[in-house]
């Protein structure tokens, strides 16, 4: 199968200072890889190397032909006093047409936010807007730079439902990033561990018995990263209630340190 982009021996400099180094790893249609690791450990620093803001200091980045990128950042940083719509926010690509933004918000079911304040929205519906929008571009790869930062739990299973769909029906690969994993996407096809370089590598089941994944997180961590399985409960109509599909998610514990990159 064709890469997407795939990335060898890249390493970034900065002062004398290794952020990252011997980091090669290929993201192909239709994979979802989540990359982990703690704060500090260059995962915001590799996405930038990824979106071309940064250019490695050695190595080498292969891009498909006419590369589409989806990015949803961790947040946007709105004025206050400029009151816009999510709408308006979604007309700031000039190729959507009304029809478009409907589709799209109705998509990541956030369609009923279509005249609401950006600044008035919960992080989870934040996030899906952002998430609608990238998906506008009909991306060959979505990055997502933490997406869950400041969501529920609820928002967060389902914000991981709408990323495997989007999968489904575009057919792109997904990177998603993430330090603080409650939750995360059983359909992951592979995890990297991150940590100026690549610890360990391998679906969350492998990863989370690496000797490198337990000396980074510690034998507690990775004791408690673990394949969930939904088994639907009619007295607890979550999914129902929620529309959100089973089989969705791993759960985990890392620590609730925010700080980033």
């Amino acid at each position: 199968m064709t890469s997407l982009i795939s990335l060898h021996n890249v390493a970034v400099e900065v002062n004398h200072q290794k952020i990252l180094y011997d980091i090669s790893f290929t993201v192909s249609p239709n994979q979802i890889i989540t990359l982990l690791g703690p704060n500090g450990a260059g995962k915001s620093t590799l996405v930038k190397v990824i979106l071309g803001l940064i250019t490695p200091t050695t190595g080498t980045i292969k891009r498909s032909a006419n590369l589409t990128i989806g990015y949803v950042p961790q947040s946007i940083n709105l004025n206050p006093t400029l009151p816009i719509t999510v709408k308006r926010f979604m007309q700031l690509n000039k190729h959507l047409k009304n029809a478009d933004i409907i589709n799209m918000l109705s998509m990541v079911k956030a369609d009923y936010l279509l005249d609401k304040s950006m600044h008035q929205l919960s992080g989870g519906e934040l996030q899906r807007v952002l998430l609608a929008q990238a998906l506008a571009k009909k991306p060959q790869l979505l990055i997502l730079d933490e997406p869950t930062q400041g969501v529920d739990v609820n928002g967060q299973v389902l914000l991981y439902d709408l990323i495997a769909n989007a999968r489904t029906q575009f057919g792109c690969g997904v990177l998603m990033v993430s330090h603080d994993l409650h939750l995360v996407m059983a359909k992951t096809d592979e995890v990297i561990c991150l940590n100026h370089h690549i610890c360990c590598s391998g679906s969350p089941a492998i990863v989370s018995n690496d000797p490198e994944f337990i000396s980074l997180f510690g034998r507690q961590g990775a004791t408690k990263i673990a394949v969930y399985k939904h088994h639907h409960n009619h007295q607890h109509d979550f999914c129902k209630k929620n529309n959100v599909n089973q089989r969705r998610i791993v759960l985990p514990n890392f620590g609730k340190d925010k700080k980033n990159d």
